[in-house]
């Protein structure tokens, strides 16, 4: 979650204030959910690690990704590998109405970055920037400096992950968030789709 956002009790235990840049948002929470903020606020969570809500039997990314959804201008994203070394890059929202779409990036599509992104060295990493873009991409390691490399040019995630040493889950993880960030685009139209089957003769 954005460092700047402050947690508090709302009126009972049912509620959860956030405070933040946008001002303050009220929010119906239950145990699990209060759980996943306080250690959201502490750094990235993987929320598998959270736990279960009591009794459902719900896998709790299934019942946190609505609450999610109403925070995505709150929650900064984070990807990282597992080797203990740190995250790859995180990405922090800039707009109220900032939306994260991460899906897996198509194969066979030719994608870049943004023309005009811009890049610059912090003590925290590389700043990555789109003018009036919606996130800022804060990159952490030369894995993920690998991934961008290879989408300075038009490049397929299929060949960037044969290029690469690294899992291909990771290459294809980093893509994707890239394209969910706004930082990379697809820049060469989509496939046609397959024309209908004509019926018989009248």
């Amino acid at each position: 979650m954005d460092e700047d956002v402050i947690l508090v009790g709302g009126d009972d235990d049912s509620e959860t204030v956030l405070s933040g840049r946008w001002g303050v948002q009220r929010l119906k929470t239950d145990g699990l959910v209060r759980e996943a903020l306080r250690r959201m606020q502490l750094g990235p969570v993987r929320l598998a690690n959270v736990g279960l809500e009591p009794g459902s039997g719900a896998p709790d990314r299934l019942i946190l990704l609505p609450v999610l959804r109403e925070l995505a201008h709150l929650v900064v994203r984070t990807i990282a590998m597992d080797d203990l070394l740190g995250p790859l890059l995180s990405v922090y929202p800039l707009s109220r109405d900032a939306v994260f779409r991460l899906g897996a990036p198509p194969a066979d599509r030719l994608l870049r970055l943004v023309v005009g992104t811009s890049l610059v060295l912090r003590s925290d990493g590389l700043v990555m920037e789109v003018r009036d873009g919606p996130y800022r991409v804060v990159v952490h390691r030369p894995e993920a400096v690998w991934v961008m490399g290879m989408l300075t040019r038009p490049c397929r995630p299929k060949d960037a992950v044969a290029a690469l040493p690294l899992p291909p889950g990771v290459t294809r993880g980093v893509i994707g968030y890239l394209l969910a960030a706004g930082m990379a685009v697809p820049v060469d139209p989509p496939p046609a789709p397959a024309p209908l089957p004509l019926g018989p003769a009248q």
